[in-house]
């Protein structure tokens, strides 16, 4: 376990491997655990980073810094303070969101960015997640995976306003507009029976940027890295193996990920 102390606040992180930097930000549910596998599996070739956002796992539960603007500032003083250069920033959910802030407000440090999960309009997001509480969402959004499980096991000690204050501050499309404007490489991932939060519509999709891809992944929902981990994994691989500044579209080009465009 490693920890610093960001605004007199501490700050639980993991880090494997030796490489290229990758830093994952967990989403609403959950914590750095959900990145166990994929810290593994990329290890021999890159350096990776997994932090608690605010109110989450084992960080300070800090109320002022709930918003999504807060938490990108955390992670530009986490890179400051560890020296941390350019990255490529995979995130899931809430964490994919900050990862949008956080590419918008410093294109510079941001290499390629992989959204899992994410919502890109309010209406993405189930009306079942605004109303339910912790433990409801963490038994509807499970199976009964061991694996699965433990992976969550942080879920419940989460601040539940850390949940809602990232919520209602949140603009979902000026966040996703401001960093397509930046032109940053990114991948979006979403799982095809994820029942909280729903992939962009054909319209929406035909209308990204050359350099925005998305694909959806069969049989997974809500958590594709635990519930399809070989196939999430390669396709982890195949996205941080892309020349720098190549467009992930160039991922559609692999038989493998052919028939899982959407």
């Amino acid at each position: 376990m490693s920890a610093i102390l960001l605004d007199g606040s501490i700050v639980h992180y993991e880090v494997l491997g030796r490489g290229r930097p990758v830093i994952f930000l967990h989403g609403w549910l959950g914590s750095w655990r959900l990145w166990i596998s994929p810290m593994q599996v990329i290890s021999i070739q890159f350096r990776s980073y997994a932090l608690d956002l605010w109110g989450f796992g084992d960080s300070a539960h800090q109320k002022e810094g709930y918003s999504i603007e807060h938490h990108a500032q955390m992670l530009r003083q986490f890179m400051d303070q560890l020296g941390i250069g350019k990255i490529a920033l995979i995130g899931h959910s809430l964490g994919g969101l900050v990862a949008f802030r956080f590419a918008a407000r410093w294109p510079e440090s941001v290499d390629r960015l992989m959204a899992i999960s994410t919502p890109l309009e309010a209406t993405a997001i189930s009306p079942r997640w605004l109303n339910a509480s912790l433990p409801d969402l963490v038994n509807w959004l499970t199976t009964r995976s061991p694996e699965i499980r433990e992976a969550l096991l942080d879920a419940l000690r989460a601040d539940p306003q850390a949940l809602t204050a990232s919520l209602q501050t949140t603009s979902f499309p000026r966040l996703f507009n401001e960093m397509l404007q930046r032109r940053i490489p990114c991948l979006l991932v979403y799982g095809e029976e994820d029942p909280a939060i729903f992939a962009p519509s054909l319209e929406q999709v035909v209308s990204l940027p050359s350099y925005v891809h998305q694909i959806v992944l069969e049989e997974a929902a809500h958590f594709p890295m635990l519930e399809q981990p070989a196939r999430f994994q390669r396709l982890l691989l195949d996205f941080l193996a892309l020349p720098s500044g190549d467009s992930p579209r160039e991922l559609q080009l692999k038989e493998e990920w052919h028939r899982r465009v959407r």
